[in-house]
């Protein structure tokens, strides 16, 4: 049994700390919302008086905060308090530039450090359902990954420092990508007289078949697992989407990578979050591409 310093227990890491205590480890939470704290008892995680007070005994340290700063910002306040051999992960979805920097901060206090962000989302923290994309070195890859398969099903080590939060990136810009153009065809086929079951019995099994489709179906019936079947709750909101589209969208600048179709979905968000949907399940980008389609 391990003891698990758990900061930031909000829809994603409450469930994964709670996954984390259920498999028998020790798991001591941290959060600044009153509500979140009292839930992660429920869960079996006991409350820390504070982020300090959650590390100071842990063998490893796992944070899952709203965006890079965030993450610098508590891992430069708790390192200190950290016990000397801890292992940091942080399972946020942040930029890279940030989640480098996080590394090297643990590097400066002899810690070792390991990116990890999810994919799954709400369902996937609660069903241990999740995917981990891990970067950091090997050796400490291997003292994480137990923890992983406490909280997931499927964990990929993508390399280096910083390498966990660019396969996310680029794994989310093409989900975004591809359920716009999800959308697009079944608005099509609304337009031209076609079901929505009888294009999805083609697609799901040609060569237009995509986790967008099969998976998380835009409209309601063919998929019932889907979000459209439950008035697009999410799942993976829409504003977690942008979020993650700007995030790649930023990274292509800074490498000098042209990514036409990742930055046009991420002006599609935008504007879907900006017109009050950005609490509505990504999927829910359908509703804006049928607006579009009447207007035309």
């Amino acid at each position: 049994m391990s003891t698990i310093g758990f900061i930031g227990l909000g829809n994603m890491g409450a469930p994964m700390a709670a996954n984390l205590a259920k498999a028998g480890e020790k798991v001591f939470g941290f959060d600044l919302v009153p509500t979140a704290r009292e839930a992660a008892v429920r869960d079996g995680v006991e409350i820390a008086a504070g982020a300090r007070q959650a590390v100071a005994d842990a063998d490893v340290v796992i944070t899952m905060l709203p965006a890079g700063e965030h993450v610098t910002a508590v891992w430069t306040d708790v390192l200190p308090a950290a016990k000397k051999g801890a292992l940091f992960i942080d399972c946020s979805t942040i930029d890279v530039a940030s989640a480098r920097a996080a590394h090297g901060l643990a590097a400066k206090r002899g810690v070792a450090a390991l990116d990890a962000p999810v994919s799954g989302g709400v369902g996937g923290a609660r069903a241990a359902t999740l995917t981990f994309m891990v970067g950091g070195a090997e050796e400490a890859f291997g003292r994480g990954k137990p923890l992983f398969e406490r909280m997931g099903k499927r964990v990929v080590h993508c390399g280096e420092a910083g390498n966990g939060q660019v396969a996310k990136i680029c794994n989310n810009m093409i989900l975004g990508v591809s359920m716009i153009a999800v959308s697009e065809a079944f608005v099509l086929g609304e337009k031209l007289g076609l079901s929505h079951k009888a294009l999805f019995d083609v697609a799901s099994v040609s060569s237009g078949q995509c986790w967008s489709l099969t998976s998380y179906c835009p409209v309601p019936g063919p998929v019932p697992t889907s979000p459209a079947n439950n008035d697009y709750k999410p799942g993976f909101a829409a504003a977690l989407m942008l979020k993650d589209l700007k995030l790649a969208r930023e990274a292509a600048r800074s490498t000098g990578t042209e990514t036409v179709l990742g930055a046009h979905a991420a002006q599609i968000y935008e504007a879907f979050a900006q017109q009050g949907h950005a609490a509505d399940d990504f999927s829910a980008i359908i509703k804006l591409v049928r607006a579009h389609a009447h207007r035309a």
